[in-house]
């Protein structure tokens, strides 16, 4: 099924092989993955930018960080690497700005695990791969499936522009009512609470959310104040009822992270015990697989609509699907990729 890669060149061996000067655009968790990866390939970038806003002499990873003026007028020609993510239109624009007057390509890096998007990647799961793509339910899912993999490949953005579809086309496959009993893993605020109450014209029959942050469990619990028949747990979701170290720092993407301060996570079996759920929305910050082994019983039983993140790990794209199949194979699989740069906000749609 990988015909269509056959003429993209791969983005590390772009790299690898070019002759321009790399400029890194970002400084954070992506920029240090992208740097390392490059450590292990022997490339050698030749600086690292920011957005004119964030320049301030500041240093990173022994670079001086420079505005993007400073290169144009130093070099000719040059190649600009991605490293950061964004939703947000505006940024989202000026990065399409920036690629029409520069050679702009993304190198995929996981927001979680090792495994990078490379041809032995692909190669040592391709049966894999070929088994989620047979089992996508329509080809807009197929069409987004291989645009995603060929944009992870290549890091071409027009393969994001290509298959990008807004909310609203993805919920109504959803088809959500007044009726539904709602499970939200990854509660963060109540954003998604809110998501969710659009589409059912505020109404339904319970809410249940997990927000394994205390800052963050403390704005939902100020959302969801005034609301009825709505349950809040403190709680990462997970494989066992155990102390999992997640890193709080982070705001929404807080997340399993070995350095991180305990806190209690649970199956969403033992929780619900045995309360039927009619949707579920999943975004647990690269602990999907994990999750959906703590919540085996309600899936198998009720088979709840499901919103899933399915761009944490490089697997994800494909192993959440094969993994809800052997679950309960009742299920139909949807896949559509939200305005993002890069790949994330991917999601998974079952019904």
């Amino acid at each position: 099924m990988f015909s269509f890669l056959s003429s993209l060149t791969s983005v590390w061996d772009y790299f690898k092989n070019t002759n321009k000067p790399i400029i890194l655009y970002g400084m954070g968790d992506g920029a240090d993955k992208v740097l390392d990866e490059f450590e292990r390939l022997g490339i050698k970038p030749y600086g690292v930018m920011a957005s004119d806003d964030f320049v301030r002499g500041q240093s990173f990873r022994g670079f001086t960080v420079k505005k993007l003026s400073n290169f144009e007028n130093k070099l000719g020609e040059f190649v600009i690497a991605l490293c950061f993510a964004s939703q947000l239109p505006e940024v989202i624009s000026h990065i399409k700005d920036v690629a029409k007057k520069h050679t702009l390509l993304v190198p995929s890096v996981p927001v979680f695990g090792d495994n990078i998007f490379t041809k032995e990647f692909i190669s040592e799961n391709k049966n894999a791969f070929s088994e989620a793509y047979s089992l996508l339910a329509d080809e807009l899912s197929r069409k987004v499936f291989r645009d995603i993999i060929s944009f992870q490949y290549s890091g071409d953005l027009k393969y994001l522009d290509s298959c990008t579809t807004d909310k609203d086309e993805a919920f109504s496959i959803l088809n959500l009512t007044e009726e539904e009993s709602y499970l939200d893993l990854g509660a963060y605020n109540g954003d998604t609470i809110e998501e969710f109450l659009n589409y059912t014209d505020g109404k339904y029959k319970s809410i249940t959310a997990f927000e394994p942050s205390a800052r963050s469990f403390k704005k939902l619990f100020e959302y969801c104040a005034d609301m009825e028949n709505v349950n809040l747990w403190q709680l990462g979701s997970y494989n066992s009822n155990t102390l999992v170290n997640f890193n709080t720092k982070s705001g929404r993407n807080c997340a399993i992270d070995d350095s991180g301060t305990p806190v209690q996570a649970a199956r969403v079996d033992t929780i619900l015990c045995g309360k039927r759920v009619t949707y579920v929305k999943l975004d647990v910050e690269g602990a999907e697989k994990e999750t959906f082994e703590g919540m085996e019983n309600t899936l198998k039983l009720f088979k709840p609509k499901l919103n899933v993140a399915a761009y944490h790990r490089s697997e994800d794209i494909f192993a959440l699907i094969l993994q809800l199949k052997s679950i309960n194979p009742d299920y139909k699989f949807y896949l559509r990729h939200h305005p993002y740069i890069p790949h994330w906000d991917t999601n998974l749609y079952c019904i």
